[in-house]
């Protein structure tokens, strides 16, 4: 058999269709893992690579698509991906004998890795490799890396395939109807990225029919020499009667297979809802034009580039930036969003807050999970009724990555200029346990969004003309029970462009002392949470059913031997605060003053004479 990237010198060749739809067509039902049926099924998996054969596919993928640890795990058996990719591979090999090529599927890791998720670059390659080697211990020709949205996770993949074999690789990502990457990277710039990225064989497949991959062929074909994958679904699925259908006729796609050819297309294939017989009509179509493609040097359209812009300098970024830079000890003090539509009591606090010296009011987005008024409109009327900065709390919960961007822009347009970004608690944490959470992203990959935009970057990497100038915070618990996760956690949000840390309520001294000199080498201003306890059963409820907050025994006894009194007890519990204060002003650059039960009184007897 001569070699794959040889005979693209020779001839277009045409891969096989949809095996996950057809797998379910077949009587696979939905919930069931595709990719299992290598083990379960296997004869039902091999008819289907007969069927593709024998309607004309030269090229069959393995069933191996889903099959990585994290979309294993969610049908609890990823413990099997070895077995079942390699019985995938062999499988597939099985029928094709020496006259089909076999390629080795691999689909997206399906989790975000960074700097939109917690997952790093390294990480993602070692993913990658437990799918690729028993890929290549079954007997796979190739690689084909398709479906990726991300192509900088794309690019991880194809750097694992390239450590460990020399066999050809096809990378492949997936666009919208407008033919941009579902990140909205436009044809120019991705061609020019999938270049880069090393693979033999470069195209799209899934996701939209024919016509949008034509015109996405037409439009990058003379910007790169490199070898072209099309790979369509069968049009975009309807729902009949509770299932998905296909539309798009085997001679439908017999005409595009076509134009592929002649818009110079070197592999065509099906997707999503193809089946053997698209792969038949779509092979008498290629052999009636018998081409032969020479592969020549193109010359590339230069694209435009755009000016870069200067990112603004941290001194300029807000009143809280200048102060920190100077040195000044800040002090945050955190206000709750009413429930209702009347701000006017939190406006008042914020004022008579300003004119005793508070540096800025801190606003948490949605705490707990509860429903109050939007945080950014408390914050630019705080800002604009009273006239001192805040803080917004930006939490992951509520947004996909489109709205993350969006009301971040906005926020900007709006005066906001200091921002703590946080993952927020779960739904089922509040009043709503049932609401969905988003969670496209975590407060790593907000806080990459958000260097991104100080870069003049949207996430797809477009520019957006001004750089916005945020002051980016993140939360930290320095006494988490993995403290190990927390610090790997807190590198990562330093990594991606963290400019200040904010702590949980600290209570327990020692313990915060000891965190403290494990982040010393970041150098970034650290703001502890103070709390003053109002009584025992403040207390109590802090050390028990607040996530991350440790509260001590003996905090707990004091508070006990005052409980007797409410006056007595906020007296105790304002002195603990200052106790605490006390011990850790020289370490820290700032403290945020939580007002308990709303008590701003409270607030400004914990703080007096601290300067």
């Amino acid at each position: 058999m001569k070699d794959f990237l040889s005979q693209l010198g020779e001839r277009v060749l045409l891969f096989d269709g949809g095996m996950g739809t057809e797998l379910y067509r077949r009587g696979i039902f939905i919930n069931k893992c595709f990719e299992e049926t290598n083990l379960s099924a296997p004869e039902l998996v091999k008819q289907i690579h007969i069927d593709y054969i024998n309607a004309g596919a030269q090229a069959i993928e393995t069933n191996t698509f889903g099959a990585n640890r994290f979309k294993l795990k969610r049908f609890n058996i990823q413990d099997k991906l070895y077995d079942i990719v390699l019985a995938g591979a062999k499988l597939a090999r099985e029928v094709a004998g020496e006259k089909v090529f076999v390629a080795g599927s691999i689909g997206p890791l399906g989790v975000q890795i960074e700097p939109l998720g917690p997952i790093s670059r390294e990480e993602a390659q070692e993913y990658f490799t437990e799918v690729i080697k028993p890929l290549l211990d079954g007997g796979a020709d190739l690689l084909i890396f398709e479906t990726f949205i991300n192509i900088d996770e794309l690019r991880q993949a194809v750097i694992a395939a390239r450590k460990m074999t020399t066999i050809p690789i096809i990378a492949q990502i997936t666009i919208d109807e407008y033919g941009n990457t579902l990140t909205g990277t436009d044809p120019e710039t991705t061609i020019s990225e999938l270049e880069s990225i090393g693979a033999d064989v470069i195209g799209v497949n899934c996701t939209v029919g024919p016509q949008t991959m034509l015109d996405w062929l037409e439009r990058v074909r003379p910007l790169t020499s490199l070898p072209i994958s099309i790979m369509p679904n069968a049009g975009k699925p309807k729902n009949v009667d509770g299932r998905n259908i296909y539309l798009a006729s085997p001679e439908y796609f017999a005409e595009y297979a076509k134009l592929f050819v002649r818009s110079g297309a070197n592999i065509v294939g099906g997707c999503c809802g193809t089946n053997p017989e698209h792969i038949k009509k779509m092979s008498t179509a290629i052999l009636a034009l018998q081409p032969k493609i020479t592969f020549q040097k193109i010359e590339k359209i230069t694209l435009k580039e755009e000016p870069k812009v200067k990112p603004i300098e941290k001194k300029d970024k807000s009143r809280l930036a200048r102060r920190l830079l100077q040195g000044h000890f800040v002090k945050f003090v955190e206000l709750l969003s009413p429930r209702g539509v009347d701000p006017s009591k939190e406006i008042n606090k914020a004022r008579e807050l300003f004119y005793n010296g508070i540096d800025v009011i801190n606003i948490p987005d949605g705490p707990r999970a509860s429903a109050r008024m939007s945080a950014l409109a408390l914050a630019v009327k705080i800002q604009r009724e009273v006239g001192i900065e805040t803080v917004l709390h930006f939490v992951c919960r509520d947004r996909n990555v489109i709205g993350i961007q969006s009301d971040l822009l906005g926020a900007y347009a709006l005066g906001i200029r200091n921002i703590l970004a946080i993952t927020g608690d779960p739904p089922k944490l509040g009043t709503y346990p049932d609401a969905t959470g988003v969670f496209d992203v975590d407060s790593i990959g907000l806080v990459n969004i958000l260097t991104r935009l100080n870069n003049g970057l949207d996430i797809a990497g477009y520019p957006i003309g001004d750089p916005t100038g945020f002051f980016i915070g993140v939360g930290v618990n320095p006494l988490a029970v993995n403290l190990d996760e927390e610090l790997r956690r807190l590198y990562w949000k330093v990594d991606a462009g963290a400019e200040f840390i904010v702590t949980q309520p600290i209570f327990d001294v020692a313990g915060f002392k000891s965190f403290l000199k494990q982040i010393e080498h970041y150098r970034l201003p650290v703001i502890a949470g103070i709390w003053p306890l109002t009584s025992l059963r403040n207390a109590e409820f802090m050390k028990n059913e607040v996530p991350g907050v440790v509260v001590p025994d003996e905090i707990i006894d004091r508070m006990r031997k005052v409980a007797d009194s409410k006056e007595r007890s906020l007296e105790e519990g304002i002195a603990i605060a200052r106790e605490t204060i006390s011990e850790i002003r020289h370490l820290i650059q700032g403290v945020q003053i939580s007002a308990p039960f709303g008590r701003i009184d409270a607030v400004m007897q914990t703080l007096e004479g601290i300067e």
